[in-house]
């Protein structure tokens, strides 16, 4: 684990206390949209502790992301929690350097519960960000994601694959928009952009109602439920630790390579290996059952990162067993929290 990481380690969670944060004579202006939920809060801390003037702009409506996430910043000079919809055009007069996009409910509870507002932010909110980019001459990261790969024929699926996307389908609102907000990236003019696609990523934040496997399975097996798997157990993903994921991101952003990046781990676990291993991490006495596949559930996911590797320099270094005991610590807390009172 790198030094930027024990640094990190006070920022888990939710911290009280800030570490010193050096000064930083090349400190860049940072907006980062949807910047109070788990991806974009864990953005916001590194960049932060690299002494960067993030934020004065952190961008959100709060819809899937919680205030809760950025709290420790808010008496930072450094830091400012703008609250809009980036449905709606942002008329700011601020020359910002870098534009992390990353605001999009992610997980299918979410983006399946009112998919019309999905595809407005992927598809509207995109463009006003990027009219935003090519206004003050910001750099524009777009937070694509493995879904446009859809249900995949080629596996493990590098950047060239051009996916198997059911576009009538219920998770239609959430991988098409996805792939129709890289094709406006692409298709306008005039800004600097970057595209990351985004394999499964897991940490400390996620929240508890995220509905993806990897918090169901720490919710349940934490309060002694039966882990919940979806179809026989042979689905599969790699999944990629929060720390990771930034790490990507951030060599991305200051990369100067415009075609998509696919950032993901390519440890590869099916749901009945993976409900094993939380049951192991948190010593819980669940038992496994099975209910119905949810519909147009792909059925492996696993990212080719040869090209993460050959122009960031890249690749993950945390360990599942590390990241989901780390996740699993962070989950109990929240339930304690969360628990009411007798």
């Amino acid at each position: 684990m790198s030094h930027a990481h024990t640094k990190l380690a006070g920022l888990y969670a939710y911290p009280t206390v800030i570490p010193e944060i050096p000064a930083n004579k090349d400190a860049k202006l940072v907006l980062v949209t949807g910047g109070a939920g788990f991806v974009g809060s864990h953005v916001i801390d590194r960049l932060m502790l690299q002494g960067h003037r993030v934020l004065t702009g952190c961008l959100d409506n709060f819809y899937t992301g919680s205030k809760r996430n950025i709290a420790h910043w808010a008496d930072h000079p450094n830091f400012c929690l703008l609250s809009h919809d980036i449905t709606d055009p942002l008329l700011i007069d601020v020359q910002f350097d870098r534009i992390y996009h990353l605001a999009c409910p992610a997980s299918p509870p979410h983006y399946q519960s009112d998919p019309i507002a999905t595809l407005k932010t992927a598809f509207m909110g995109t463009l006003h960000m990027l009219d935003l980019a090519k206004r003050t001459g910001a750099r524009f990261l777009l937070s694509s994601t493995s879904e446009i790969y859809g249900d995949p024929q080629v596996h493990p699926q590098p950047e060239t694959y051009w996916g198997n996307v059911n576009s009538i389908g219920p998770r239609a609102c959430y991988d098409e928009g996805k792939r129709v907000s890289e094709a406006l990236v692409y298709s306008y003019t005039g800004v600097d952009i970057r595209v990351a696609r985004i394999f499964n990523a897991y940490g400390p934040r996620l929240s508890p109602s995220d509905g993806r496997v990897i918090s169901n399975f720490l919710t349940q097996s934490i309060q002694g439920l039966p882990l919940s798997v979806y179809g026989d157990g042979s689905t599969s993903r790699s999944y990629q630790y929060i720390h990771d994921l930034v790490d990507g991101l951030l060599l991305l952003m200051e990369s100067q390579y415009s075609l998509p990046i696919n950032i993901g781990n390519t440890c590869e676990y099916n749901l009945i290996q993976l409900a094993n291993l939380v049951i192991k991490i948190t010593g819980s006495a669940s038992d496994i059952v099975f209910a119905e596949a949810p519909i147009d559930d792909p059925h492996r996911r696993r990212p080719d990162i040869s090209r993460a590797k050959e122009i960031l320099g890249w690749e993950p270094k945390w360990d599942i067993e590390q990241g989901i005991r780390e996740t699993a610590e962070w989950f109990r807390t929240i339930s304690m929290e969360l628990r009411p009172e007798i």
